[in-house]
């Protein structure tokens, strides 16, 4: 029997990755992307996805929902995270969880960018994505 551990199987090789080797693109919700880990561009057997998310001052990502869980840990910069009717300050330090299919979006009240990594599980997939007009 293979144990796991954060779905990398024991005996397989690890992984680094540099963020700045991560290519950089607009998201589907207006924010700037990058994919940290994923299966589908890293050959791993993860069930999860990492991506860090740029968020410039005084802006905000559209509202949307996601049909996966998905967990921001704030790197730097403060805003407010919006959740269905919900709304909270959050900044440098803080973790948000949000429900599936949950409408959701970021919002940088600052004069810095706000800087987070994302957690999907499972992994992302923009057929997952609804953008909320």
């Amino acid at each position: 029997m293979v144990a796991m551990v954060l779905g990398f199987a024991f005996g397989e090789k690890m992984l680094v990755k540099k963020l700045e080797d991560c290519r950089e693109f607009d998201g589907m919700d207006k924010t700037i992307r990058r994919e940290v880990l994923h299966k589908k561009n890293d050959g791993i057997d993860l069930r999860f996805s990492l991506a860090y998310r740029r968020v410039k001052p005084r802006t905000a990502a559209l509202p949307h929902r996601l049909k996966t869980t998905e967990v921001y840990y704030i790197l730097r910069g403060h805003g407010v995270m919006h959740v269905n009717d919900q709304s909270e300050k959050v900044a440098e330090g803080c973790a948000i969880y949000v429900p599936p299919n949950a409408v959701q979006y970021i919002e940088n009240v600052g004069n810095d960018d706000l800087e987070c990594l994302c957690l999907v599980d499972p992994a992302f997939r923009s057929e997952d994505v609804e953008i909320i007009a």
